[in-house]
């Protein structure tokens, strides 16, 4: 098994165990993951810090604004507060890709990987 495919193996895992969700689209996990680049290799850059204000200035800016082509409205800042509160304050592996999966379904731009599925 590829490092790639037990990355998405924990991803998965952790989206049905530890969060609780019943259905995960592999294909969108598969495609957020492999967008997110050699980072989900790197134990730091392969996790979000809800507790860190610039790392959620980082995702809005540059995950919600620039990828998913979102406007900066209040409602982004829920919705990072949102998908922090549904991961768990004790899950210390907020792993990014998952987090990213979880906004794109939240605001429902599967579109944006459309291509990529």
């Amino acid at each position: 098994m590829s490092k790639f495919d037990e990355a998405l193996e924990t991803y998965q895992k952790q989206m049905t165990e530890k969060i609780g969700m019943k259905k995960v689209d592999k294909k969108l996990l598969h495609a957020v993951a492999k967008g997110l680049g050699p980072s989900i290799y790197r134990a730091d850059a392969s996790k979000v810090s809800c507790s860190n204000k610039d790392e959620m200035d980082r995702v809005k800016k540059n995950f919600l604004i620039k990828k998913l082509g979102l406007k900066d409205t209040p409602k982004l800042d829920e919705a990072l507060k949102d998908v922090c509160k549904e991961m768990g304050s004790s899950n210390r592996n907020k792993y990014r890709a998952v987090f990213y999966y979880m906004l794109v379904k939240k605001f429902r731009k599967t579109s944006v990987y459309a291509d990529k599925m």
